[in-house]
């Protein structure tokens, strides 16, 4: 289980302001995505929308899809286009991992966000930061990488309440100023030979479940047939005996057989739906007094197992179901073994050649007023239609029979 999750007082981190910093690691993004992901080439489109906005003085925010960990450092090379530097929220886990990373990030633009407890002063603090408009700001609305390009997970609704704040905040200024949402949608997409890329790390892990090397099997077939015994594994581990049915049925029983009793200790009820949002509403509660040393050593281990139960539960839902249905794209066959890899050591290897297009959505002026229907807040809604849009449409130029999911 990676350490995503930190139990110990939170403590904001504010971004660095200066120039120096944030302009000499731009230079440095291009190597490090080509040497520590893969990605050679990164291809933005649609760039004059964002240089508009920023030609006429708005506060702009940048909403992409999360489906990578190198996302961030893809948006910087757009920053590069429009001569702008970037203010990036991120998840305070990743700025307790270790010193260099602490001392890093800060200096790249980003602050922390404590996504298990209100934070009103990362909130405050990026409101501030996007009023003054002099950078971009760069806030991914799904909370989490799924490594799932052609799904768009649950957008949660921090980046709207940020811009509005901002918004009020600019209408009140001498002249007024205003805030625009850009949708940005990431697409990767893998231009090397995915069988010779992907034999090594499945082989790798059939020899971990005490298998000889499934080489007879076509890739896909080969691909299949490990994820079916994972899930056999987890679900001996949680039922007592692999389930029968449709993998997405499956998979369904058990995120619900890890969630539902936590739901029924912790919220005394049961919410369905989103993995991900019932995920986070139980980090709250449950972190709540693991902070300071107050629980018993047995309490405290309690716990942590029902974290790492909640972790485990999230990274299901991130295997969606019918994504190999009619039949799936490299990509999708890359991105699931890195998963199957992943979820088994905590870490995915490199696979080269990549390439990223990033497409730039149309600006979404932000109201200063509070706005939500029966569906959620409409702004969100708004980005959410126009990464699915722009999505879909990468996905269909490059493989016009595959579909989102």
């Amino acid at each position: 289980m990676q350490k995503i999750v930190v139990a110990k007082p939170y403590r904001f981190v504010p971004p660095h302001r200066g120039s120096f910093w944030p302009g000499l690691l731009l230079q440095c993004v291009p190597f490090y995505l080509r040497a520590g992901h893969g990605v050679t080439n990164v291809t933005c489109r649609g760039v004059d929308r964002l240089r508009t906005s920023i030609q006429a003085g708005h506060a702009v925010v940048l909403t992409p899809n999360h489906c990578r960990p190198c996302d961030p450092m893809v948006i910087a090379v757009l920053a590069r286009q429009v001569r702008r530097y970037l203010y990036i929220m991120a998840s305070w886990h990743l700025f307790v991992q270790n010193r260099f990373q602490a001392w890093l990030l800060p200096r790249a633009g980003a602050f922390s966000v404590h996504r298990e407890g209100a934070d009103r002063e990362s909130l405050n603090h990026a409101t501030g930061l996007l009023s003054e408009a002099d950078r971009l700001m760069l806030i991914f609305p799904e909370g989490v990488i799924s490594r799932n390009n052609d799904r768009l997970n649950n957008l949660m609704e921090g980046a709207a309440i940020m811009a509005r704040a901002a918004a009020r905040q600019r209408a009140a200024q001498s002249p007024p100023g205003r805030v625009v949402i850009h949708p940005i949608a990431i697409r990767y997409f893998f231009d090397g030979d995915i069988e010779a890329a992907l034999t090594p790390v499945l082989e790798d892990i059939e020899t971990r479940m005490a298998w000889r090397p499934q080489q007879e099997l076509p890739l896909i077939e080969r691909v299949l047939k490990v994820g079916s015994a994972m899930l056999a594994l987890k679900e001996i581990e949680y039922f007592g005996e692999a389930q029968r049915g449709e993998v997405g049925e499956r998979v369904q029983r058990l995120v619900d057989r890890l969630l539902c009793p936590l739901e029924d200790e912790w919220m005394k009820e049961r919410h369905d739906g989103d993995v991900v949002r019932r995920v986070k509403v139980l980090r709250k509660a449950i972190l709540a007094d693991m902070v300071g040393g107050k629980l018993s050593q047995a309490e405290q281990d309690r716990r942590e197992r029902q974290l790492a139960d909640m972790y485990l539960a999230q990274q299901l839902a991130f295997y969606p179901a019918g994504y190999f249905i009619p039949e799936p794209t490299p990509e999708r066959i890359l991105e699931t073994v890195e998963r199957f890899e992943e979820d088994t050591t905590d870490t995915a290897r490199v696979h080269s050649p990549m390439r990223a297009v990033v497409d730039v959505g149309e600006a979404i002026e932000v109201s200063p007023d509070e706005q939500r229907d029966a569906d959620g807040d409409p702004l969100m809604g708004e980005v959410r239609e126009q990464l699915t849009s722009m999505l879909a449409s990468s996905l269909a130029e490059a493989h016009p029979n595959a579909a989102m999911k």
